[in-house]
Order: structure tokens, then C-alpha cells, then sequence
């Protein structure tokens, strides 16, 4: 059970009792427990979302040897939050979401597949950094850039 629990909160980044409760839920089933793990973040991030962000990040990432490049403004309610590597990666995901995919505004890149993992949107990736850091997360705006024309 313990090597299940180590597995369960790599994958989810969820706490001991939480993958424990969520693996006794899931009868052992490890793709059952973490649809629960990440239900579970959802609705943590939904309580969330009405809280101030006045901190963030805003990330520059270049694509394809400097033909392409999107800068996004992610925020979050503490600079705590805003320094953590996993809030890093996830301004970078959302910045090559952004390269790769144009969306044309903040809610219609939320509502893409995320391009690493169809299975889940932009929307449900924060979401689940919202349910690991316990903070509002939100994604104000951003730009793309790209030599010639599309």
C-alpha cells in the first residue's frame, strides 16, 4: 500500500492521507484514485477562484530556433507560489499551449486540450496546481509572436 501511496502522490502531487483515502475509495484501482485525486483539486480550485491574484509571473518561451515566441501573465495570490518550480512549469506549458496552438483569447486557450494531454484542458491543468498550492491561480493574458505571416 505504501508503494501505491508514493505512486498516487508522485503522479498527483496530493498529500499521504489523501492518496491513502482516495486508494482505499478506489479499492487499489491507481487510474480510479487519481480521477479522485483530481476531482477532489477541481473542487478545491472552484472554492478558490473568487480570491484576489497579486502576484504571478509573467514567462517568455521561444519556439523553433527563434521563429516563434508567446509571453503569458499567470498570477497567483502569494510570491511563495509565484517562485515554486511547479508554478514555473506551468507558465511555461501555457506558453507553449500558446506558441503551438493561437488561441485567440484567455477563455478559448482554457478550453484547448492541453497539447502534452488531450485527456485534460488548459483549464483543468491549472486547476490542478490550484488544488496542490491551496492558491487562486489565474491566467490574465498574453501574446504570440511569429515571423512571416500565418
Amino acid at each position: 500500500m505504501m508503494e501505491q501511496i508514493k505512486e498516487l502522490r508522485e503522479k498527483t502531487g496530493a498529500g499521504v492521507m489523501d492518496a491513502k483515502k482516495a486508494l482505499e475509495e478506489a479499492k487499489g484501482n491507481m487510474e480510479k484514485a487519481v480521477e479522485l485525486i483530481r476531482a477532489k483539486g477541481l473542487a478545491r480550485a472552484e472554492e478558490k477562484s473568487d480570491r484576489d491574484v497579486l502576484s504571478g509571473r509573467v514567462y517568455c518561451y521561444t519556439h523553433a530556433g527563434g521563429t516563434s515566441a508567446a509571453m503569458v501573465e499567470v498570477a497567483c495570490e502569494t510570491d511563495f507560489v509565484a517562485k515554486n518550480p511547479e508554478f514555473e512549469t506551468l507558465c511555461k506549458e501555457i506558453a507553449m499551449q500558446v506558441v503551438s496552438m493561437n488561441p485567440k483569447d484567455v477563455e478559448e486557450l482554457l478550453a484547448q486540450p492541453y497539447i502534452r494531454d488531450a485527456s485534460k484542458t488548459i483549464e483543468q491543468l491549472v486547476k490542478e496546481l490550484v488544488g496542490k498550492t491551496g492558491e487562486n491561480i489565474r491566467i490574465i493574458r498574453f501574446a504570440r509572436f511569429k515571423l512571416g505571416t500565418e
